[in-house]
């Protein structure tokens, strides 16, 4: 088949599968910790564990240059088959040590889907690969939101059977990439491993604004899906008189990212992967600051905001990912992807630990000046990229 339109839309829907693995498990934490009687701070060590996995993955893809001496395909499909292996062991788990065990391993190998399926995205489009990088990161936005649609409806199957599905669906994901996604036709393979990769990287003024950029962006953005919920609930205690469904809000909040993603990659073959991060940072930043306001006001503003949020807080992601791409050789894409994925990630864990003691000790009101700091931080170090690209 000489039209290879085709690719696009099914390495989003194997990404989607794929990174279900990831977020359509903490739809049933609730009932692995009922069920095994758990300790309370379960949930928070279980989410952890699958960072932590991913974290150490893309180091380990990162430092071997996995992602650029392999083929892609071949990669993105043993992961899947993997990572929908490890996450069925949760079915034999019988307590905690064997759920973090399975979480972790299920996060680790999430590093062959995740950056990976950009990679695979970044090989096929030379050009208008910010919008191709909209769909990918869209398909994950929905795969976050996920949860909160099936906390939503309701729980109407026992947790073994969405743990089968799950797995079942990635590995449908990994094997579209394996039989019709073949290596694209932009890839240069990397002869041998170069463990100095990682630091050479940061020798790259380009590379290096970029990734600013982006940590900005990730000190900001997990906090703020992992917050929602709670902002809904904090202001329906300041105004008693307003009652929300707030899995079903959650949903929404978060879900406009895909719109988000799938606008932003637009807006930049107009005017450019750089300058479309930068602005959605901006939004995403001034939201921070309004946030505090916001919970004063009435719920249409409130909720306005907060659609705005969700909807600017992930819309600079896909256009990272095609600038760190883009400020790399073609053999140095996939360590790129990976080890900024890794230390974004990293940076994650910081900021959610940092965010809810501060809420602990000064209110939740009080906690997004301070989530503000990422974004700021973020869109100084990319001044300097905004300035020379122009």
């Amino acid at each position: 088949m000489n039209n290879r339109s085709y690719i696009l839309p099914l390495i989003v829907f194997a990404q989607f599968a794929g990174t279900s693995l990831w977020f359509a498990g903490n739809a049933i934490i609730a009932d692995v910790i009922a069920q095994f009687d758990l300790p309370a701070d379960a949930l928070t060590r279980i989410v952890a564990a699958v960072q932590l996995g991913f974290i150490i993955g893309t180091l380990v893809f990162a430092l071997l240059t996995l992602a650029d001496r392999f083929s892609p395909s071949k990669i993105f499909f043993v992961c899947s088959l993997l990572g929908a292996a490890t996450n069925a062991s949760m079915l034999v788990a019988g307590g905690m040590p064997l759920i973090m065990a399975s979480r972790f391993t299920t996060g680790f190998f999430l590093a062959g889907i995740y950056p990976i399926g950009m990679k695979i995205a970044s090989d096929y489009h030379k050009e208008g690969l910010g919008k191709a990088m909209g769909y990918l990161l869209g398909a994950l936005v929905l795969g976050t939101a996920f949860p909160h649609l099936l906390h939503a409806i309701g729980a109407r199957y026992n947790w073994h059977y969405v743990i089968v599905a799950v797995s079942c669906f990635a590995l449908a994901g990994g094997l579209l990439i394996l039989l019709f996604v073949p290596d694209g036709p932009h890839r240069v393979r990397a002869s041998k491993p170069d463990l100095k990769l990682v630091f050479k990287l940061f020798k790259n003024s380009n590379y290096k604004a970029v990734a600013l950029g982006y940590f900005g962006h990730m000190w900001e953005l997990y906090t703020f899906w992992a917050l929602v919920p709670s902002m809904l609930v904090y202001y329906s205690q300041l105004h008693p008189a307003v009652k929300f469904n707030i899995p079903l809000v959650s949903f929404y909040i978060i879900a406009t990212g895909c719109v988000g993603c799938i606008g932003g990659g637009y807006l930049s073959q107009r005017k450019g992967s750089a300058f479309t991060a930068f602005a959605a940072l901006s939004v995403s930043c001034l939201c921070c600051l309004l946030a505090y306001f916001a919970f004063h006001a009435a719920v249409y503003i409130f909720i306005g905001v907060l659609l705005v949020w969700g909807l600017s807080v992930i819309a600079d992601s896909p256009q990272f990912s095609t600038l760190v791409a883009q400020s790399v050789s073609v053999h140095e894409k996939g360590t790129a992807l990976l080890i900024t994925n890794a230390l974004g990630f990293s940076l994650t864990i910081v900021s959610i630990q940092v965010i809810t003691r501060i809420a602990a000790m000064l209110g939740e009101g009080s906690i997004y000046f301070v989530l503000a700091i990422g974004p700021l931080l973020g869109l100084a170090g990319m001044r300097r990229l905004i300035f020379n690209r122009r």
